[in-house]
């Protein structure tokens, strides 16, 4: 008795997790342009904005509604 239980339990998190998971994929803006032929090498997202980790040391951090630069940081 206490085998399927367990059994059961774990196929119930199982569930929950591939539905929770497969119900939202990340909100990902189409297209990305960035400025002076940099290059990304990460990309990051928050509510209202996102930001690109440049090859070239910067983070560019934009305004997702518009997609506006917002800031861009340099990294030392």
């Amino acid at each position: 008795m206490l085998t399927a239980t367990m059994i059961f339990g774990l196929l119930v998190v199982i569930g929950l997790l591939v539905i929770r998971f497969s119900s939202q994929g990340p909100n990902l803006p189409d297209v990305i342009t960035l400025p002076g032929g940099e290059k990304a090498a990460a990309f990051t997202q928050g509510a209202d904005w996102y930001a690109v980790v440049t090859q070239d040391n910067q983070i560019l951090i934009f305004d997702r509604p518009s997609g506006a630069l917002r800031q861009t940081v340099d990294i030392e």
